[in-house]
């Protein structure tokens, strides 16, 4: 065999290899993404037509996620955060569309104290996508419901269900994620979700809402009549 047809072949090997490589690397990174950014992956193929250009797009949004400066909560603002938002619950039974305005308005201050952008829609869902992709689709639509709500065409019970879709995305920003929290941080501080709620006014489990078990929300009080907006105190709503 001839010395070109040698290095010919051997050329058409190294390509077939490098090709096979590619290929596995671009798997390997479909895959990855898809886990990062759940159903907010999917969301974008759609936006963009198509796998390459939705995952430059995601991963534009990671590089732009390094550069901001989060950080989690001081448990003590945590707490207060949480009776805000059990306040914000309880005025859903004389106001509801006041309630869902509110419920956002307080997800967006947490954002910003947890280092993220407050402003435009978009620009908020594109950075809490990298690290709250599975969630993000709660917001996304309450933020619809809301934009219902504006236009006097949402129901009582678009409503109720925009304060659970809010209510996954509030829990999931003021939790405390595993891989940041150092040991002896985890056993010195309270555990916020072991807490009954005739103590603190909260939901005892704050993962709740993100996992779509039932969450409720407060029917009318004792001796007020039943108006047709809020249902009986036994309704529970769940993730739609």
């Amino acid at each position: 065999m001839s010395t070109a047809v040698m290095v010919v072949i051997a050329v058409i090997i190294i390509a077939a290899v490098a090709a096979v490589a590619f290929l596995a690397w671009k798997q390997a990174r479909t895959r990855r993404l898809r886990k990062r950014f759940g159903p907010e992956y999917d969301r974008a193929v759609e936006q963009h037509g198509g796998r390459a250009a939705a995952e430059r797009e995601l991963l534009d949004r990671e590089r732009r996620h390094r550069d901001l400066e989060l950080r989690d909560l001081d448990p003590r603002r945590r707490e207060q955060y949480r009776e805000q938002w059990v306040a914000v619950q309880e005025r859903f039974v004389d106001a509801p569309e006041s309630a869902v305005e509110q419920a956002d308005g307080l997800v967006t201050v947490v954002m910003g104290e947890r280092g993220y952008p407050t402003s435009g829609f978009e620009e908020k869902a594109a950075h809490l996508s990298v690290e709250h992709g599975r969630t993000l689709d709660h917001y996304r639509r309450a933020h619809a419901i809301g934009g219902r709500a504006a236009d006097g065409k949402a129901s009582t019970e678009d409503l109720r269900q925009a304060m659970v879709h809010y209510r996954a995305l509030f829990e999931e920003l003021l939790s405390v994620p595993v891989q940041r929290t150092a040991p002896e941080a985890r056993s010195t501080a309270p555990d916020q979700r072991g807490t009954a709620p005739d103590q603190r006014g909260t939901a005892p489990d704050e993962g709740r809402a993100a996992r779509g078990e039932e969450v409720r929300v407060p029917g009318p009080r004792a001796g007020e009549p039943d108006d047709g907006r809020t249902g009986r105190d036994d309704e529970r709503t769940t993730r739609s």
